[in-house]
């Protein structure tokens, strides 16, 4: 019996010992189990910059080959039926977001909708006060990171839109137009606004231009977050003279890259179809004091940012072998 017992006692040790090696086995595979569990779950200090970047990332996904376009609207319904039905058909397009600034008015999602189905989804999004920068939010429902930006009143051809949406993919932080304007400073460090036929009075040089106007033009959708963020007094600028939401965002964009705010392309087909609205309402440009209140902007502008961004460029991109490129005679 005495013999035994010191057997007994080994294997006790060595089957106490393997079952001590296996619980701690068991125990570090739970921890990291456990660990790999906790890794997938949501971080409860994560800030709101990085739930942010999240839905960026997840809307990127619909990638770099599709586009918004957003459009605001005031009192030209049946104008506006009509485009919605005409941008249908552009190439890339993802989603419309109409812009509704006719206060209190019934906008006519019902009608749209009771003549569908239709290829491109139209988002329709009544606004509290019509005011003009309403157009330049940062919209909830803006998925894509092109924006295209269309007045109410201005009709662009499908082919002009995807050439220009190309050009774009190759100048992503610059906006992408089809209507250029310049800035000219006097001797005396006063600006004015104008076209073309606004000549330097030192170089007299015409053909350059210095803003791309975002009522047909395509842009990234970072800048409606820097818009949202700009001094209040560039808010309160557009909100007084209902005007110039497109300057300061030329300004915002030449500061941010130290570049043209802008690159013009020449379209081919591009129409105003304002005297075809029933309503008769004209746009801010027939104003008498039009030109000189956007004068008066730059000016203002420049005061708030402390210097002149903007720089000219006079570089036009066209389409090669587009019909009737030579007989295009629309002027805007």
């Amino acid at each position: 019996m005495r013999c035994c017992y010191p057997v007994a006692k080994l294997l006790h040790r060595v089957v106490w010992g393997r079952m001590l090696r296996f619980s701690l086995i068991v125990i570090i595979v739970s921890l990291l189990v456990l660990g790999a569990l906790t890794a997938l779950l949501p971080n409860a200090k994560e800030d709101e910059a990085a739930v942010l970047r999240r839905q960026q990332d997840s809307s990127s996904q619909l990638g770099p080959n599709l586009f918004t376009l957003i459009m605001q609207t005031f009192n030209r319904t049946d104008i506006l039926l009509r485009l919605l039905n005409h941008y249908q058909a552009v190439p890339h397009l993802h989603k419309v977001i109409v812009v509704w600034n006719n206060i209190g008015e019934k906008t006519p999602e019902g009608l749209w909708l009771s003549l569908g189905p239709h290829p491109i989804p139209v988002v329709f999004l009544e606004q509290t006060v019509n005011r003009m920068r309403n157009r330049l939010q940062p919209f909830p429902d803006l998925e894509t990171e092109a924006v295209l930006m269309m007045d109410d009143d201005t009709l662009v051809s499908a082919h002009d839109l995807a050439f220009a949406f190309s050009v774009w993919q190759q100048f992503p932080d610059q906006i992408v137009g089809f209507v250029p304007r310049k800035h000219i400073s006097a001797p005396s460090g006063i600006y004015s606004y104008g076209s073309f036929e606004l000549q330097n009075p030192e170089s007299g040089i015409g053909d350059q231009y210095s803003l791309i106007l975002i009522g047909a033009a395509f842009f990234h959708r970072r800048y409606l977050q820097h818009f949202a963020r700009q001094p209040e007094a560039v808010h309160t600028l557009i909100d007084e003279t209902q005007n110039c939401d497109d300057i300061a965002m030329n300004f915002i964009i030449a500061k941010q890259t130290g570049k043209p705010s802008g690159v013009f392309v020449k379209p081919v087909d591009i129409r105003n179809l304002e005297k075809e609205a029933r309503s008769g309402y004209s746009g801010m440009w027939h104003r008498a004091e039009h030109l000189l209140q956007r004068s008066y902007c730059l000016n203002k502008l420049v005061v708030i940012y402390g210097s002149m961004p903007l720089k000219y460029s006079n570089i036009m991109i066209s389409q090669f072998g587009f019909p009737n490129y030579a007989n295009h005679k629309t002027k805007m």
